[in-house]
């Protein structure tokens, strides 16, 4: 993904500031309207950063005069101890905005360094990893960026840009040859991925033509099984319970891709703190 527009960004900083700070920041009041400050945000542990627009637009958000001088780049590396970023303005102003500033960057730098962990995982192999729709509901765009920013892929950003057919659709639509058929019919040209449990429906999966078959929690052996029967024909993704443990053989079984909810659902934020100088 991109970096997210203007816009999106925007809308996740009104969000966040108007929860945060709602009818006004009370404890900011105790200081002098006019004091002005300077400081640095530092990292206390190793990661990749990401992040960095959110922060502009909640300070560009509660002071136009705060500056902000940023000393590394998304999806740069980072070490403890590093500046990421120093700041002057109005002292008021710089404490409002400190806690939804720092929220987006730990979040968002720890998505991207937990993708970065991942990803260094199955180096050696051609297979891509790919996010899901586990996402922190109001920041899909946001954590899909972020891990991007990691070294991983993105899957379908919702429900509105492919066809992901599940157990469930399969079951309401009578079957998975009908499914399919269905997804042709209603939007021409959007990929259409099925997700099946075992070898026999991802035969009816090939048969049925699809773009991406999704095979749901198979043994190693059945997945080279997969690759075997599918390699060629079909894009196939692996997906469920993957852990840092079972990431590389599965990669090594020749699949194309490997969905992992966990790289924005289970992320650890990274640990920043704000300091005024």
């Amino acid at each position: 993904m991109s970096r997210p527009s203007p816009e999106i960004v925007k809308l996740n900083v009104q969000a966040a500031l108007a929860e945060d700070v709602g009818s006004g920041d009370i404890t900011a009041q105790l200081i002098a309207p006019d004091t002005q400050a300077k400081g640095r945000v530092i990292t206390r542990e190793a990661g990749i950063l990401c992040g960095q627009d959110w922060v502009d637009e909640v300070f560009a958000a509660v002071d136009s005069s705060i500056a902000i001088e940023w000393h590394f780049q998304d999806g740069d590396a980072i070490v403890a101890e590093d500046t990421l970023f120093s700041f002057t303005g109005p002292a008021r102003a710089l404490l409002t905005g400190e806690r939804s500033a720092l929220n987006f960057l730990q979040l968002l730098s720890g998505t991207a360094s937990l993708c970065r962990r991942y990803a260094d995982h199955v180096a050696g192999t051609d297979v891509k990893l790919l996010d899901t729709r586990k996402t922190i509901p109001g920041l899909r765009v946001a954590q899909k960026y972020a891990v991007s920013c990691g070294g991983c892929h993105n899957h379908r950003i919702g429900l509105f840009d492919a066809f992901l057919i599940k157990e469930n659709h399969i079951k309401a639509c009578g079957g998975i040859a009908n499914a399919v058929s269905s997804a042709r019919q209603i939007a021409p040209g959007k990929p259409v991925e099925v997700e099946v449990e075992t070898l026999e429906e991802l035969d009816q999966a090939l048969n049925a033509g699809s773009d991406r078959v999704m095979l749901d929690n198979f043994s190693l052996e059945n997945l080279r099984q997969a690759v075997s029967l599918a390699k060629g024909k079909v894009e196939l993704e692996a997906s469920g319970n993957i852990t840092d443990k079972t990431l590389l053989p599965i990669a090594e079984t020749g699949v194309d891709y490997i969905s992992i909810g966990a790289l924005t659902k289970d992320c650890k934020a990274l640990d920043l703190s704000m300091r005024l100088i």
